[in-house]
């Protein structure tokens, strides 16, 4: 129908039309020409009451139509709640990480979930976007108060490169995995973790113990005692040892492609810190490692730092407990004050040869260390392997007690 309406001419659909004969067959949608007829009566006594009809329908239309949008967008906040929570946040960012080939993954994962995901079930699964520095902070009090600070350290930083890694999402495309938590910033930037004095204290003593390291006698001590233990344990603990005191994680990824018989080396695989893409550690092999070696390997499988012939490598608690055995043996006779650990051994390498005069640039490069500078990524292209082959026998001299003599230059005077 045709109206008129504050001087404008407007026009209304009054309804579908639909003929008599289909009317009685059935009850669908439609207006007979009669419904019409009864229907343009009522609204034009609408109009003729100062109603704009087709305004009224357009606005409802409108207000329907917003409605539906409404809805769809409460809908859609409610999946995000469900779905782009701090637990999914923490997951990716573990994912990241795995993705990445760090060997710290799975550490990562775990401290999350025994010091957040497990004891807070309700803060793991609040939306990212809505997780505040008072909202964690309960985490923090519980892990504190038990006198947990390191593990309140880390779990700060993982939460912390978490939303790093999540806002980064925002124009950094290879970070695509973070994109649907839509994070601008990073509230945590403001969360600390401080020590008290006594942790403190605790924390610069326990600093101190890690920095100790073993001397030329008690060195060769161990040495006499791995060197009597039979395969394959005596093996593994000798091959570790003799090859630098390497990273255990990166020993237990060993395996026959990485061997180089020829060469005399292994190559591990270094993911350490923020590198991309993993570095290719050579590791230069003496005879009495590649004897380590043969003893350790066998018919099960690949892997060559193993303790059950190649169908697994050997994990650093398995390595931890060997060496824990040999050193209550060596405090039992008198021949250390106290335990150690592959840590400690790494540590004790690097020292003593230090102590002989092995340069530092050689020990790091044997240990694969200190080497992400921009000479050594781009201009220094020498192998080093003499020179890492060189340490590795000075090593092997200070396990059997010699040491040779170390003449220092004495400076000029000016």
């Amino acid at each position: 129908m045709v109206y008129s309406h504050s001087g404008q001419i407007r026009r209304f659909t009054i309804g579908r039309f639909r003929t008599p004969d289909s009317a009685k067959q059935t009850s669908g949608r439609g207006l007979t020409a009669a419904d019409a007829r009864r229907k343009a009566i009522v609204l034009r006594s609408r109009i003729e009451e100062g109603e704009d009809i087709a305004a009224e329908k357009a606005a409802a239309k409108a207000e329907e139509k917003a409605a539906r949008a409404a809805l769809a967008a409460k809908a859609e906040q409610d999946r995000r709640k469900t779905q782009f929570t701090l637990q999914a946040l923490l997951d990716a960012y573990v994912d990241h990480l795995r993705n990445a080939g760090k060997p710290s993954a799975d550490g990562v994962a775990r401290t999350i979930k025994r010091a957040l995901s497990t004891p807070f079930p309700k803060l793991a699964n609040t939306p990212a976007d809505e997780v505040s520095v008072e909202a964690v902070m309960p985490v923090f009090h519980r892990l504190t108060k038990a006198g947990k600070f390191r593990e309140a350290e880390k779990l700060r930083a993982y939460l912390r490169a978490a939303y790093t890694a999540a806002r980064k999402a925002r124009t950094d495309a290879a970070m695509h995995a973070f994109t649907g938590f839509q994070i601008r910033y990073n509230p945590l930037d403001e969360l600390s973790v401080t020590r008290p004095k006594e942790a403190a204290q605790e924390a610069a003593t326990a600093a101190k113990e890690r920095k100790w390291a073993l001397s030329e006698a008690q060195l060769a001590a161990y040495w006499n005692r791995i060197s009597a233990l039979p395969a394959p344990h005596g093996a593994m603990l000798r091959f570790h040892l003799l090859t630098g005191g390497q990273r255990v994680e990166q020993l237990s990824r060993l395996t026959a492609s990485d061997y180089d018989p020829d060469a005399k080396t292994v190559t591990l695989y270094d993911t350490k810190g923020r590198r991309q893409v993993a570095h290719e550690h050579i590791v230069p092999l003496l005879p009495e490692a590649e004897k380590a070696l043969a003893d350790m390997r066998g018919p099960n499988g690949p892997y060559l730092f193993t303790l059950s012939g190649g169908k697994e490598g050997a994990v650093y608690h398995t390595i931890r407990d060997a060496i824990l055995q040999v050193a209550k043996d060596m405090v039992a006779a008198g021949e250390i004050d106290r335990t150690f650990t592959p840590g400690i051994l790494r540590k004790t390498v690097e020292t003593r040869l230090a102590a002989i005069g092995v340069p530092k640039e050689i020990r790091g490069r044997l240990q694969s260390h200190g080497i992400g500078g921009v000479q050594d990524k781009h201009y220094d292209a020498h192998d080093y392997d003499q020179e890492k082959r060189n340490a590795l026998r000075r090593l092997r001299q200070i396990c059997e007690g010699k040491t040779g003599t170390v003449v220092h230059m004495r400076r000029e005077a000016s």
